[in-house]
């Protein structure tokens, strides 16, 4: 078998037992569904969800659709996401390649790392008065220490025998950094970037529903408080995928970028 076949019948092997599983979920979802009056079951999740997906983007004074909401918590992520890659990234080849600067800030970084997410939003809410904007900043500070550190811990791993030849030919900063540091510290970067994308996707959602007027995190609110659990599936359901096609993005970078580590 050549290896296209052979990627091919592992490729159909694994979707096979991805439908299974599904199936499976499902088929347990309808059996703990049967009969309740407040479970949603899985066709009506999925009437609903076709519903909303029929008209994503309206926008009346008093509601919006779930497109619109998902735009918003996704800029919202992007955002934070952003910042937090260009700090992290920063000031994480930094702490990797200077061992002063590694001594001084980790101590820091493993205070703050634990502090949950929500614990920092109502400081900035205070601070600025600002729910949407405070919600980007705690996205930026959930979403920085998976990189900060991955790409620490990258930085700091560079083989002797490579920084040895970088002294012997006497690498200029700039030189170091673009063909030592940052080749060797890319796939912890890209880990790190993997990883934060995930937390900031799942905290966004629990942000908006503390406080705001948008966003997915205020829609699933917003429909458990009308008792609209059907609603509230077929929201879960959006967000998982489109959590799942952003680490698939990730994912896809990484074995561009490091493909011999990366066997997800």
């Amino acid at each position: 078998m050549t290896a296209l076949g052979s990627r091919l019948a592992s490729f159909a092997v694994a979707a096979l037992w991805a439908v299974v599983g599904l199936a499976v979920f499902v088929a347990l979802w309808q059996f703990a569904s049967r009969g309740s009056a407040t479970v949603p079951n899985p066709l009506d999740s999925a009437r609903t969800l076709g519903d909303l997906l029929s008209r994503p983007f309206f926008n009346t004074t008093n509601d919006k659709g779930i497109g619109l909401h998902l735009y918003i918590s996704l800029r919202r992520v992007f955002l934070g996401f952003g910042l937090a890659a260009l700090v992290g990234i920063t000031l994480g080849l930094i702490m990797g390649a200077v061992r002063p600067v590694w001594s001084a800030l980790n101590p820091l970084v493993q205070v703050l790392r634990p502090v949950s997410p929500l614990a920092w939003f109502p400081i900035w809410l205070y601070i600025i008065e600002e729910p949407a904007q405070s919600a980007i900043i705690v996205i930026f500070i959930t979403a920085l220490w998976p990189t900060l550190i991955n790409t620490a811990a990258g930085a700091g791993a560079i083989p002797r025998d490579q920084r040895n030849v970088a002294l012997v030919f006497k690498f200029r900063p700039l030189a170091y950094l673009w063909h030592v540091l940052i080749p060797n510290a890319l796939p912890s970067i890209i880990t790190g970037l993997r990883l934060s994308m995930g937390i900031g996707w799942m905290v966004i959602v629990a942000v908006e529903m503390l406080q705001g007027n948008s966003g997915i995190g205020y829609f699933v609110w917003n429909s458990y408080n009308a008792l609209e659990l059907d609603k509230v599936v077929a929201a879960i359901v959006l967000i998982g995928v489109i959590g799942l096609v952003l680490d698939a993005i990730l994912l896809m970078l990484s074995r561009w970028v490091a493909p011999e580590e990366a066997h997800e």
